[in-house]
């Protein structure tokens, strides 16, 4: 107990002593036991109603001892899975988990890691990617604010994401690196990088950019051959050495029919060369006959222009062109759609043009907007537009069902900036967003889309939609989500078909390793999304004729099947929706590249450089009992003395409130008996 609760707990003691002293025994002709009883009826209401201000607590505090964390993170990657790799990743984890020194001082944690973090149960060495900076982050964010250090199990060849070593510079946890593999260098021929559009037009050349490596110390020769479909296209002679280990070469190749094009690109190996695989690597190109040109009108200069137009050309099918509003006439005979950005009096002539072409369009508005001059111009929507701007938050219309919409969280994008007023959209159309302002939805859309026999056309009523290609960034590292979403109104704008109750989504090739998926849409005769369809996915080999058929599961708005447990090659499909009698085919092909394949030596520098920078140390898996020894001895990893400190009140609140009232009733029965006042 604290010395200056019992100092309280005195001092109301001797005032309610001194208070009953005065009352009972200094003024009071009470005599003998009456006076007795009451003095005490009275000190204990007086004390108790003393100690109830007072409320002495009692501090308890318990000291235990909090161990470092010892994260021990081990490589599940494809590139383990040889008879050195893997034995040493068992023998490592099997000396770690049996020293007793370790687990006297560390709380250890044992992961592994691929492409995700996942709890180390058991490894298979089966992930066809590495991601070292994604795991390593995501230690930091679990264990970044205690006391740990990392034990890296691995060959330091990442595959994917971030380079590790760059990372390693903001890593708060010391980190271990025990390098895996075969550490021998050998001379080799390699690949590393092509370069390629995925899509060329017919009769048109198109380049295909390759890059070459070696690692020896000899003067080498090699033919670096180009196929294409199996048929030789280019030849070409590399001179090689240790001074100049890598070269660029740019090829030019003629798009001379339409179709998915597959090019081998391969490099004759050395006489001696361990590791060929590398030397080869395999890419697709889609050629097509038609682009999608699109112009976008404006007399203004804004961010959002310049982000519409990276965001649309990331598809190589799709050109933009920015135009002034009083251009001619011929600048636009090429143009497929128009996006007009926050029209005035001066877009006159572009939409007499469009009311004789009918051209698609996308309106795009804002403060800068003419309200009256659009709401005569066009007979699509009309707003009574108060002058006065507001930012505004956009809401997702989640029965919107025109297209398979990307997963975006749009309650946490920013505001986009829009003019205050009732809008009216006059032809059939569906609302994408609505408009949320502070934290109530007015009922006004953000963003539509209008179907009409003719065009189509989509309205965006709000300026700054570059801020939302930067929050994707900010949450995603990528902008590939906002893309998807402009790409998908400019191919459902540029359209004319009528409408489709099966919608597919695929790409024309994949690469093995990375993610593979096709999507599907399907809408009931009403054209309303059907989420309780049976929707199966028929796929077979063009090679050997193999089939197999599995359910398409539901994911949000949309059926999708998984495609990365596929080997390479070429497959037709079949989606059919059971009692629905529709069905869709499409054409794939899956990329022979496994990307783990391409090392046969570690990188036991890289994870050296890591270790320094993080102030750990770098071992070999002969060196494991040193490792155990450095981190058994490591002082940065005493355990800490902490105490966790509990307040409790001495005092019963209604227990003591109740001896107070029932005092006080006593002394007054008492005082009533004996007729006192």
């Amino acid at each position: 107990m604290q010395t200056t609760t019992v100092l309280a707990i005195t001092l109301a003691a001797i005032a309610a002593l001194l208070l009953v002293f005065f009352q009972y025994y200094y003024k009071s002709e009470l005599k003998g036991k009456l006076r007795f009883w009451l003095s005490l009826l009275r000190f204990i209401a007086i004390f108790g109603t003393l100690l109830l201000l007072v409320n002495p607590k009692f501090i308890k505090k318990d000291f235990f001892l909090e161990k470092s964390n010892l994260i021990v993170l081990a490589d599940n990657s494809s590139s383990i899975n040889n008879t050195i790799g893997e034995g040493q990743v068992n023998s490592s984890l099997e000396n770690i988990k049996g020293s007793t020194e370790l687990a006297e001082k560390f709380n250890l944690h044992y992961y592994k890691f691929g492409k995700e973090t996942k709890l180390l149960d058991s490894l298979d060495f089966n992930e066809k990617v590495t991601d070292i900076s994604k795991s390593l982050k995501t230690l930091n964010t679990i264990f970044g604010h205690s006391e740990s250090g990392v034990v890296l199990l691995s060959d330091g060849n990442a595959t994917l994401g971030e380079d590790y070593e760059f990372y390693g510079r903001k890593q708060k946890l010391p980190i271990f690196p025990i390098v895996l593999g075969d550490t021998t260098h050998y001379e080799d021929l390699k690949i590393v990088q092509i370069n390629s559009n995925k899509y060329a037009f017919l009769k048109n050349k198109f380049p295909v950019e390759i890059f070459v490596s070696y690692e020896g110390n000899n003067d080498v020769k090699s033919l670096l051959n180009v196929t294409m479909n199996g048929k030789n296209v280019h030849s070409q002679r590399m001179d090689l050495s240790n001074k100049q280990n890598s070269k660029s070469v740019t090829v030019l190749l003629n798009a001379a029919t339409v179709g998915l094009k597959t090019l081998r690109v391969s490099l004759e190996p050395l006489e001696n060369e361990k590791n060929t695989v590398n030397n080869t690597k395999n890419i697709a190109i889609e050629v097509i006959d038609e682009k999608t040109n699109v112009a976008i009108v404006s007399d203004i200069i804004h961010p959002d222009i310049g982000v519409l137009k990276k965001s649309i050309e990331s598809n190589e099918q799709r050109s933009v062109t920015i135009i002034n509003p009083k251009s001619k006439d011929n600048d636009l005979k090429d143009i497929d759609l128009m996006i007009l950005y926050q029209p005035t009096p001066s877009f006159q002539g572009i939409y007499d043009l469009i009311a004789k072409s009918n051209f698609p369009t996308f309106t795009i508005t804002g403060p800068k907007t003419n309200w009256s001059f659009l709401n005569k111009v066009q007979n699509s929507f009309t707003k009574n537009s108060f002058g006065q701007s507001e930012e505004v938050i956009p809401s997702l219309n989640n029965s919107f069902g025109k297209f398979i919409l990307p997963e975006i969280p749009f309650e946490n994008y920013p505001p986009l900036e829009t003019n205050l007023g009732e809008t009216m959209i006059i032809k059939s159309h569906e609302v994408l967003l609505s408009q949320i302002i502070k934290g109530n939805d007015i009922g006004e859309p953000l963003l539509a889309l209008l179907d009409m026999d003719k065009r189509r056309e989509a309205v965006l009523f709000g300026e700054n939609i570059w801020k939302w290609r930067v929050q994707n960034y900010r949450e995603r590292q990528n902008f590939e989500d906002f893309d998807e979403l402009i790409g998908k109104i400019i191919f459902y704008l540029s359209i004319s078909e009528p409408k489709n109750r099966l919608v597919l989504n695929y790409e024309s090739f994949y690469d093995q390793g990375k993610e593979a998926k096709i999507s599907v849409t399907y809408f009931d005769e009403s054209f309303t999304f059907d989420p309780n369809a049976q929707i199966t996915l028929e796929l077979k080999r063009r090679d050997d004729g193999t089939t197999q058929e599995f359910p398409m599961l539901l994911k949000g708005r949309s059926y999708e099947a998984d495609l990365n447990n596929l080997s390479p090659g070429e497959y037709d499909f079949t989606v059919k929706v059971i009692d629905g009698n529709l069905m869709k085919s499409g054409r794939f092909s899956i990329m022979d590249y496994n990307v783990e394949q391409q090392f046969t030596t570690s990188d036991q520098h890289k994870l050296k450089r890591l270790a320094d920078e993080t102030g750990g140390s770098l071992f070999y898996p002969s060196e494991i009992v040193g490792l155990i020894g450095n981190l058994k001895d490591n002082a940065k990893f005493k355990p800490v003395q902490k105490s966790n400190q509990n307040v409790v009140s001495l005092v019963d609140f209604r227990f003591l409130l109740g001896i107070i009232i029932a005092a006080l009733a006593i002394e007054w029965i008492i005082r009533k008996y004996n007729g006192l006042t």
